[in-house]
C-alpha cells in the first residue's frame, strides 16, 4: 500500500499549494498590471502641456482680435457697412490661430461690442492622446478677452474759425451750412472722447457714461476778426489808459465866467503812448497839442478836466512810439443851472482812461465818458474782445522776435510795464475822423479840431466768448456752448492761434491750472485748429491792433495799409507770417497741433496749413460728411487702445 502523504504532495492539490507559496515571477505580473495607469499618468503630462500651449495661443489670438476690432471702430462705430470692425477682429484672430492648430477641432470665435468695449469669446476642442486610456478623450478650452479706448490725462483746445463764410455750405449738395456741420462734428468728437451723450445723432453707439479714471478737459477759442478772451483774465493784466482813434471835448477859452471853484483841483498822473510819432516831434511842444480840456455840467455843478502830456522816452517800435507822462487835472465849480459851456471836438489818437471797467480782479461791463453827440455823456460797453500788447513789424516771425510781446505765448503781464499789458476793444470810443458817411470815405490821418459830429466807419466783430480748459461733465452745457457759435467777420488766423496757445500753455498765464492735474499727473495736450478760409483782412476792420488804416501797428506808418484775401495785401501778409511763427512756437511747447482745412481744394492754403500742423496731423474736409469723418479720426487717434482683461 503506498504512503498516503507522498501521494498527496505529488498530486494536483499539492501542486497548487506549492504554486501559491511560490513568489518567483511576481515582478513581471505587477509591472504588466501597472502599465495602464502609468500610461495615463505620462500621457496626462503630455496632454496638459498641449492644452497649456493651445490656450495661450487662443488667448493671444483673442486679444489681437479684440484690439483690431476696437481700433476699426474709430470714434466708436461698431456697425460699419459690411460689419468692418467685426470682420477685422475675426481676421486678426484667424491670422494668429489657424484652424486645426495643435490638433484642435470645433474652433469657434465671437466678437461683440457694448458701450464702446469689444469683447471676444473663443473656444476649441483639443483631442487627448495617451490620456484616452483613462477615459479622457477630449478637452474644451474657452477664453475671453476685451478691449476699450483709454485716454491719458488730456487737454484739448478747439481753435475754430467762425468767420462769415462759415454761414455758407461747403458744397451745394450739403444739407448743412459749414457752421452747422462744425457744431455737429464737435459734439460727436466730445461724445467719443468724453464718453458723454449729447442730443446730436452721432451713430457712435451709446457712450459709456463718462471718463472717470483720468482728467479730460476741453477749451474753446472761436475766432474771426477778433477773439473774445478779456473777461477770462484778471483786470491787472490790462492798462488803465489806452490810445484809441477817438475824440474828446475841448472847452473854448473864457468858459470860467459865471462859475465858482469848489475846493482844490485833483491831479492824477499816469502813462500814455503815442504811435507814429517821429523822434524830432516827440517833445513837449508837440505833445501840448495833444492835451485837452473838457467841461461836463450836471445841474449846478461843472467839472473841468485838463490833460497835459510830457515826454518820457521815444522808441522806434511800431513806427515810432512816444512814451509820455499824462497829467490829468480835475477842477469842480458851482454855478447856475442851465448855463452850459460851449465846446468843440478834438479828433485823433486820444488816450482815454478805461480803468472804470475794472472791478477788483473782475470786470464791469461799461463806463461813461462825455463824448456823446452834443457833448453828452455816452455809455461805453465792453463785450470782452481785446487789443493786443506791444508788437514789432517784421516779414518773418519764425522764430518770434524777442520784443514781439503780442506773439509771446507765456509772457505774464506786469502792471508796471505798459508794453506787456492788454486793453479792451471799445468800438464805442472809435470815431474815424472826417468820416460823415460812415463808410470809410474821406478818412484823414491828421488830428482835427472841429464842431462836426464825425461817426465810426470802421467794422467791428467780436465772436462768442472763449472758454478755458474744463472737464465739461455736463453734456448739455457743452452743446449749448457749441450751438452758440455764430459766423461773422473776416479771417485773422494769427489772433486765434496765439490765444489758443495761451489758454492751454503749461508755462504761461494759466500755468497754475495747466501744468499738472490736481493730483500731480502729467497731461497730454492737443490743439485742434479748423478754418474754412485763407486769411482775409481789411484796413477798415477794428481789430486787436486798432483800426489799421489809422493805427498802422503792423505795417509801414508811411504807407496806407492794404487788406485782401489769400496772399494779397500787406495786412494779410502780416497775418500769414505771424501765423507761421506761432505754429512753430506751439509745436515747440510739446503741443500736438491738428489742423483741418474745411473747403474745396486749394493747394496754396493747404500746403501752408500742412506746414503749420504737427507732422502727419493735417486733414482736408471737402463737405460736411468729410468733416464728421475727420473729427472722428482725430478723436480715435487722440484716444489710445489698451486691453481691459
Amino acid at each position: 500500500m503506498a504512503d498516503q502523504s507522498t501521494v498527496s504532495a505529488s498530486g494536483p492539490i499539492g501542486f497548487l499549494r506549492r504554486l501559491g507559496r511560490d513568489v518567483r515571477g511576481n515582478t513581471l505580473a505587477i509591472m504588466a498590471a501597472a502599465l495602464i495607469p502609468l500610461a495615463g499618468l505620462v500621457g496626462g503630462g503630455v496632454d496638459m502641456s498641449r492644452l497649456y500651449i493651445t490656450k495661450t495661443r487662443l488667448q493671444h489670438a483673442c486679444d489681437a482680435g479684440a484690439l483690431a476690432g476696437r481700433k476699426a471702430m474709430g470714434g466708436g462705430i461698431w456697425t460699419h457697412t459690411n460689419n468692418a470692425p467685426r470682420a477685422a477682429a475675426e481676421r486678426f484672430f484667424d491670422a494668429n490661430f489657424q484652424t486645426g492648430a495643435y490638433g484642435s477641432t470645433t474652433l469657434t470665435r465671437s466678437f461683440t461690442e457694448l458701450n464702446g468695449k469689444v469683447t471676444g469669446t473663443v473656444s476649441a476642442v483639443v483631442p487627448m492622446t495617451l490620456t484616452r486610456v483613462i477615459g479622457r478623450t477630449t478637452e474644451t478650452l474657452t477664453v475671453t478677452c476685451d478691449a476699450a479706448m483709454s485716454l491719458p490725462n488730456t487737454d484739448i483746445m478747439f481753435v475754430l474759425d467762425t468767420t462769415g463764410s462759415m454761414g455758407n455750405k461747403a458744397v451745394s449738395s450739403d444739407t448743412k451750412t459749414k457752421i452747422q456741420a462744425l457744431r455737429g462734428a464737435v459734439k460727436c468728437f466730445y461724445e467719443s472722447v468724453a464718453q458723454r451723450n449729447t442730443s446730436e445723432s452721432c451713430n457712435l453707439g451709446a457712450p459709456t457714461g463718462g471718463v472717470t479714471a483720468v482728467q479730460v478737459r476741453f477749451g474753446f477759442v472761436p475766432y474771426a476778426t477778433n477773439v473774445n478772451v478779456g473777461k477770462l483774465l484778471p483786470s491787472s493784466f490790462f492798462a488803465d489808459d489806452w490810445t484809441y482813434q477817438s475824440r474828446e471835448p475841448i472847452s473854448i477859452p473864457g468858459m470860467a465866467a459865471g462859475w465858482t471853484q469848489v475846493g482844490n483841483p485833483v491831479v492824477k498822473t499816469s502813462g500814455a503812448n503815442f504811435n507814429r510819432t517821429p523822434s524830432a516831434q516827440c517833445n513837449d511842444t508837440a505833445l501840448a497839442s495833444k492835451g485837452s480840456s473838457s467841461d461836463v455840467v450836471t445841474g449846478t455843478t461843472r467839472v473841468n478836466t485838463t490833460i497835459v502830456f510830457t515826454r518820457r522816452s521815444w522808441s522806434s517800435a511800431s513806427g515810432g512810439l512816444c512814451k509820455t507822462r499824462k497829467t490829468t487835472t480835475t477842477t469842480t465849480y458851482t454855478g447856475t443851472a442851465g448855463t452850459p459851456p460851449s465846446n468843440t471836438w478834438h479828433y485823433g489818437p486820444i488816450s482815454h482812461d478805461v480803468s472804470a471797467l475794472k472791478n477788483g480782479m473782475g470786470w464791469n461791463n461799461s463806463f461813461v465818458l462825455p463824448i456823446g453827440t452834443g457833448f453828452t455823456n455816452k455809455t461805453i460797453t465792453w463785450d470782452g474782445c481785446i487789443e493786443e500788447r506791444e508788437t514789432v513789424r517784421e516779414t518773418d516771425y519764425d522764430p518770434i522776435p524777442a520784443d514781439a510781446n503780442d506773439l509771446n505765448i507765456d509772457l505774464v503781464p506786469n502792471s508796471g510795464d505798459e508794453e506787456t499789458l492788454w486793453a479792451p476793444l471799445l468800438p464805442g470810443l472809435i470815431y474815424t475822423r472826417q468820416d460823415t458817411a460812415g463808410n470809410g470815405s474821406n478818412w484823414n490821418l491828421a488830428d482835427i479840431t472841429t464842431t462836426t459830429e464825425y461817426g465810426n466807419g470802421s467794422d467791428y466783430f467780436c465772436p462768442v466768448a472763449a472758454r478755458k480748459l474744463v472737464e465739461w461733465n455736463d453734456p448739455t452745457a457743452f452743446e449749448n456752448y457749441v450751438d452758440s457759435l455764430t459766423p461773422q467777420g473776416n479771417t485773422y488766423h494769427d489772433i486765434g492761434m496765439i490765444w489758443g496757445a495761451r489758454l492751454m500753455s503749461p508755462t504761461g498765464i494759466f500755468a497754475s491750472e495747466n501744468a499738472l492735474t490736481p493730483s500731480g499727473g502729467e497731461i497730454e495736450r492737443h490743439l485742434i485748429f479748423m478754418t474754412d478760409g485763407e486769411a482775409c483782412t481789411d484796413s477798415g476792420n477794428y481789430t486787436a491792433y486798432g483800426v489799421a488804416w489809422f493805427d498802422r501797428r503792423q505795417t509801414d506808418a508811411n504807407t496806407v495799409p492794404t487788406g485782401g484775401c489769400g496772399t494779397s495785401g500787406t495786412l494779410t501778409q502780416q497775418v500769414n507770417a505771424r501765423l507761421a511763427g506761432i505754429c512753430s512756437a506751439v509745436k515747440n511747447k510739446n503741443i500736438t497741433l491738428w489742423v483741418i482745412w474745411f473747403g474745396v481744394s486749394n493747394t496754396t492754403i493747404e500746403n501752408s496749413l500742412r506746414s503749420c500742423s504737427t507732422t502727419g496731423r493735417f486733414y482736408s474736409a471737402r463737405n460736411s460728411a468729410d468733416l464728421d469723418t475727420v473729427f472722428g479720426s482725430i478723436a480715435s487717434e487722440i484716444s489710445q487702445l489698451r486691453l481691459t482683461r
